[in-house]
């Protein structure tokens, strides 16, 4: 029982995922921190209300809403979302794009049915291998496949 804990433990995707968490941890501290000491009092320069904001609240029939802490929390949000996607997505998924191996086409895999007899021929043929039915060849599989179309 303990050998298959320890198993799953020393998997390597359970400790990316930690160090993940820790990072990511880590990351919304100093975020939260840079939100908290420059952004937010600057909103509240802007609004009229003097430095931060986020001690900003209303009431109702006596019970007090601290919208500015939501305000807060908001706007760290949204730095964290926006710092992690161009510094990290975008970079990443340009790193993929250029390494990504270009899949050539099989143009003899592709299949079509015969008119005639409906059995499966390739896109390119002329001719039913099955019934030797003449049929259009489809002139998209022809460019593809580098072939002069037929007339």
């Amino acid at each position: 029982m303990l050998n298959g804990f320890k198993d799953f433990i020393l998997r390597g995707n359970v400790i990316s995922m930690a160090i993940g968490l820790a990072v990511g941890a880590a990351f919304t501290a100093v975020v939260t921190g840079f939100s908290t000491a420059f952004i937010t009092p600057l909103i509240g320069l802007a609004t009229g209300s003097v430095g931060d904001f986020s001690a900003a609240k209303f009431a109702v029939q006596g019970t007090y809403f601290p919208y500015g802490k939501f305000l807060a929390a908001a706007i760290a949000f949204l730095i964290t979302a926006a710092v992690l996607y161009f510094c990290v997505v975008v970079p990443m998924t340009k790193v993929q794009n250029r390494f990504a191996k270009e899949e050539e086409v099989d143009i003899k895999a592709a299949l079509r049915d015969c008119p005639r007899c409906y059995s499966a021929i390739p896109v390119i043929a002329s001719r039913c291998g099955h019934c030797t039915s003449e049929v259009e060849p489809d002139p998209e599989a022809l460019s593809l496949a580098k072939l002069p179309v037929q007339r």
